[in-house]
């Protein structure tokens, strides 16, 4: 077992529900979802492409395990782990499981007379994965029989890496709809101050990941969690680092100051959106591309 029952415990208050019986898997509703489904609005990644929020499964299959700490993450970094010294469960497990968990977690809409009773019948039947929701997803030995999974149930999915396991990536058998990597510094040393990486070489490895994403089929996505004083800084560095990595699209999402990066960070680090749009502006015009969306709510975002 990954965490101990105490740690369980603790991330199931928080809204959590572990998949399979090793506790390294799992699935959190998450807020657009409930929102859709009372009809108070809908995520961004359904405004920019096309996936509904109250169909999503917000998931990971390792949920513990991070080469990362960063300063801006609003999971409670004490639970991370690097060495995955464990046994675990197999993708079909982890799917039936975290998509059960999501409908029992979703059951007291049925009892709620402003729910949207067509999405609350369809959220429980999710198609689409966010494998997103903690910890690094490539860590799972079987991420590329996970999203093969998720195929043969016409998912579309969603995976999100910090790009660490470079060789991961290049041995995907089985490609998801869209790859998110993050790039959160435009330099190593920004790169290390912010996301503070536990493992060695982390920005050589992750610049290996920026040279591999061209040769993916899939949709690319570049995603920078812009953080005020921290990491807004030298645009023509940061030009540099997407060109090299050539996505079809950059998602530029500001810092909220939720959760356990309150711990870490204040207030005066979450950019307002108009802040973030200058940023994205910016970036944009140097590697000539242009602001094609956003979303003031969420303070995102995108280039194309």
């Amino acid at each position: 077992m990954v965490l101990n029952i105490e740690e369980q415990k603790k991330m199931e208050h928080s809204g959590y529900r572990f998949a399979g019986k090793h506790s390294h898997a799992g699935v959190k509703i998450c807020h657009w979802t409930k929102k859709s489904i009372l009809n108070q609005g809908e995520c961004y990644k359904q405004r920019f492409y096309g996936i509904e929020s109250h169909r999503c499964l917000q998931m990971s299959p390792a949920i513990p395990f991070c080469y990362q700490k960063c300063s801006f993450c609003w999971r409670d970094l004490s639970l991370t782990k690097i060495q995955w010294d464990c046994e675990y469960d197999d993708p079909k497990t982890i799917i039936d499981d975290c998509i059960k968990s999501q409908n029992d977690l979703l059951c007291g809409f049925f009892g709620n007379d402003k729910a949207n009773k067509t999405k609350l019948s369809e959220s429980c039947q999710p198609n689409n994965a966010a494998i997103s929701l903690a910890g690094e997803p490539t860590i799972y030995p079987e991420i590329n029989g996970l999203i093969e999974e998720f195929k043969k149930r016409n998912f579309t999915t969603f995976l999100v890496t910090n790009g660490l396991l470079s060789e991961k990536l290049k041995n995907l058998e089985s490609e998801p709809t869209q790859l998110y990597v993050s790039l959160d510094g435009d330099s190593e040393k920004t790169y290390k101050s912010l996301c503070n990486p536990q493992i060695n070489n982390a920005w050589n490895k992750l610049m290996n990941s920026l040279e591999y994403l061209p040769s993916f089929n899939c949709r690319r996505v570049i995603r920078i969690t812009s953080v005020k004083g921290k990491n807004m800084g030298n645009i023509e560095n940061y030009g540099k680092l997407i060109k090299i990595a050539d996505p079809d699209y950059i998602e530029i999402k500001g810092y909220m100051c939720v959760g356990y990066s309150r711990e870490r960070l204040t207030l005066d680090n979450m950019p307002e959106h108009y802040e973030v749009l200058d940023f994205a502006s910016k970036i944009a015009d140097e590697i000539g591309r242009k602001v094609i969306d956003q979303s003031e709510v969420s303070r995102v975002v995108l280039l194309k």
